[in-house]
């Protein structure tokens, strides 16, 4: 989407505040809808709504356009949580290609890794916005009620329903970027040179495998449970002509897969005490067009 500039009331283009928002603004919408299209779509619409207003009259933009954002983006996410009821098979985030400086917020990274925006999934979306709002980008609590139209005493109370439900849910263990980043590597070496015993090794006993093919391509149309299961399954749909391409996805090292050249889905995973607890792999054709060209996240 591309602004075209015009002089606002101020003087001064009001297509200035937008663009120097607008990777804030995505950031927002996306970890709300957990998918870059709708973003994008919701960001359209804020544009077009900022185009009307008489920009010298707002005092903080900024603070303006994420409101805008936020009540948008909610209005969206009402839509999208009753379309995903007829989803086929497992419904995954849409993942987004990032370039590797993301990972060095390292709490940007995990808000919007696949894991993490599952668990914001699990939220009803007034909650959603105001843990995204205030957890990842620090808003203050008068903003967010404006912008959910809530009480502050009424938000401060659903930011704590929010946080402790989150973190009820939330991986078991830290680890280090480093161990990590080893860890998805092995993943990768040991899937794409058929080496079932060091894919073993990297595979927790109780991984949770995952797989997003949206009806429109083959999917398990259920989680997975346990290694010897997730084994089978890799070995009986994994093809020999498979190239495994490294890619940053949502702020963490991923993984492309290319059969002869045409690429066939993403993967992510969560890795938590040396090994992989779960694997989120997505086909589904559509939620593949934001992973040939870096989105912009922000925080600030």
């Amino acid at each position: 989407m591309r602004a075209a500039a015009r002089p606002g009331r101020g003087g001064r283009p009001v297509t200035e505040p937008f663009l120097t928002h607008r990777n804030l603004l995505f950031t927002v919408s996306y970890e709300m809808l957990g998918s870059a299209a709708d973003a994008e779509d919701v960001l359209q619409e804020v544009w077009l709504r900022w185009d009307g207003v008489a920009v010298g009259e707002v005092r903080d933009p900024r603070a303006y356009l994420v409101r805008m954002t936020t009540r948008l983006s909610l209005n969206r996410l009402r839509t999208l949580a009753r379309r995903r009821e007829d989803y086929v098979g497992t419904w995954l985030p849409e993942p987004v290609l990032t370039v590797p400086d993301v990972a060095q917020d390292v709490e940007l990274a995990d808000s919007v890794s696949t894991a993490m925006l599952l668990v914001l999934e699990t939220l009803p979306p007034v909650e959603r916005a105001v843990l995204v709002l205030r957890e990842v980008f620090d808003v203050p609590y008068a903003e967010i009620a404006e912008a959910v139209e809530k009480s502050e005493p009424a938000v401060r109370q659903i930011a704590r329903r929010a946080r402790a439900h989150v973190a009820e849910r939330r991986p078991r263990t830290a680890v280090s970027v480093a161990e990590r980043d080893a860890v998805i590597e092995r993943f990768r070496a040991a899937t794409e040179t058929g080496d079932l015993q060091s894919l073993m090794d990297v595979l927790a006993p109780d991984v949770v495998l995952m797989t997003d093919g949206g009806g429109k391509v083959q999917a398990a149309l259920r989680p997975i449970f346990g290694r010897d299961k997730v084994l089978r399954f890799l070995t009986a749909v994994t093809p020999d002509a498979l190239e495994l391409v490294p890619v940053w996805l949502n702020g963490s090292p991923g993984i492309q897969f290319v059969i002869a050249g045409h690429r066939d889905g993403v993967g992510t995973m969560l890795v938590e005490d040396g090994v992989v607890t779960r694997l989120f792999l997505v086909r589904n054709p559509d939620k593949l067009g934001s992973v040939t060209d870096p989105v912009d996240l922000a925080r600030l």
